[in-house]
């Protein structure tokens, strides 16, 4: 009997041309005017979700849970500052400004990062009060922009971070809508209300490292070298950002991958500049150790961290904590499940908006409409996070645990395994099943 072969059905779209990428196409030319969104990158990369922890058996001893602690305290800045920064779990919340997030927004991830004893962070565009009220451990953002920047605020702060760029977009500046501009948000940072604002894409007072190193210098006099001195920077060249920010004086480095997200840029900064952040962490740590500087200046891993899982892993291979974003505006209920309708009137859904410029989000959190923004308790937003945060750190230990290790810092890369030969090669840990890191030995 002859086999006929079954007809197939012509594909409608090339690999090249898809569906997304022609419908951009004619938008932009039918607007004259590129894509800007919030949040990170859509497009698929190597991540945490590729490598595996091997745990114990034979070889390794377990630590049981239920009896046997197991550490997660971290303490950042003590390299220069006197007054550094003790946190209890290795997780941070991130810069994320008023403007971007409500007041409401600002002071539920005060309060959560309270409860959980760890520092939240300004973001661009100054400290409100509430948010320096409800946040024990309070890190200002010294952005390229200097908006609301003022020596009070430094002094009241508890750690200062340098913002030379984001992983979102390493090389650009971000935008804040004028719809998202109200009357306060125009006075603490000295803007014409209701105008679009770019923020810089660079320092005004520095063209590289030397300049840098001055800048460190005045804002430890300006605060009597109390305050921890942080530099973060966008995951495009992870390995000399690292070493020279070191070189600057810095007491600990920020390394934000390119799945980080934003309040606001083009799409096409968030799609295709920067690195994937599992590809950050090596080269930075590699810097720390030439230097001899590992452990002593702490490397903070931002850009996608979901779990704990992802914070084990990120710790693993040589991270002293992680800083969350996006993942925080999510627990505090942001693109929650019972604004739905509101959600679909906006041509989206639940779970899938991004469009947090426009000031429109139902949950109140990237929003400065009152009555949006209204329907957020920062109480009970700061509870939610604060319950995020718990469980994470708790997932992150019972990996620790397994793997036999009684603090979470001395999980090493000998504790994982790559799926991929991507994954591999970046976090430099051996292909599952072989002893092969791509780049370094040929293959058992």
């Amino acid at each position: 009997m002859t086999n006929k072969k079954q007809p197939q059905t012509p594909q409608r779209f090339s690999a090249t041309f898809d569906e997304y990428t022609l419908a951009e196409i004619r938008r932009a030319a039918s607007t004259g005017i590129y894509d800007i969104r919030g949040g990170g990158a859509k497009r698929k990369l190597p991540h945490f979700d590729d490598l595996l922890f091997l745990g114990a058996s034979m070889s390794r001893y377990p630590l049981e849970g239920y009896r046997e602690t197991c550490g997660t305290n971290v303490v950042l800045g003590n390299r220069h500052a006197t007054k550094p920064l003790e946190i209890a779990i290795p997780i941070t919340i991130a810069g994320m400004s008023f403007g971007s997030l409500s007041g409401q927004a600002k002071e539920a991830l005060g309060r959560g990062a309270n409860t959980a004893v760890t520092s939240t962070t300004t973001g661009d565009g100054g400290m409100t009060p509430e948010e320096r009220k409800h946040s024990a451990m309070l890190v200002y953002q010294y952005l390229p922009s200097r908006y609301g920047m003022n020596p009070d605020d430094l002094r009241k702060a508890d750690a200062i971070e340098i913002v030379v760029g984001q992983g979102a977009k390493p090389g650009g500046g971000g935008m804040l809508m004028g719809q998202k501009i109200s009357d306060r948000v125009a006075d603490m940072r000295t803007l014409p209300k209701g105008i679009d604002q770019r923020s810089a894409c660079r320092h005004p007072d520095w063209t590289g490292p030397d300049d840098l190193e001055i800048k460190i210098l005045e804002l430890r006099e300006i605060t009597n070298w109390e305050k921890p001195i942080y530099v973060k920077v966008g995951g495009a060249r992870p390995y000399y950002d690292t070493a020279l920010a070191v070189k600057a004086g810095a007491d600990v480095v920020v390394v934000d991958g390119m799945q980080g997200g934003t309040a606001a840029t083009q799409d096409v900064f968030i799609e295709h500049v920067g690195q994937p952040t599992l590809a950050c962490i090596r080269p930075a740590v590699q810097a720390l150790q030439d230097l001899e500087m590992h452990r002593k200046v702490q490397l903070i891993i931002s850009g996608g961290i979901r779990n704990g899982a992802d914070v084990a892993k990120a710790l693993a291979l040589g991270a002293d904590a992680v800083s969350i974003g996006t993942a925080a505006l999510v627990a505090l209920g942001d693109n929650h499940p019972q604004y739905e309708e509101e959600y679909q009137q906006l041509g989206t859904t639940a779970g899938a908006y991004d469009d947090w410029h426009l000031g429109q989000d139902p949950a109140g959190i990237t929003t400065q409409e009152p009555e949006l923004a209204a329907r957020l308790d920062p109480v009970m937003a700061g509870r939610r996070l604060s319950n995020y945060l718990k469980v994470m750190t708790l997932e992150a230990q019972t990996i620790a645990r397994a793997c036999g290790k009684n603090h979470v810092h001395n999980l090493e890369p000998e504790d994982l395994v790559a799926l991929t030969v991507e994954a591999s090669a970046m976090a430099q840990v051996p292909l599952a099943g072989t002893n092969w890191v791509p780049g370094q030995h040929l293959p058992v």
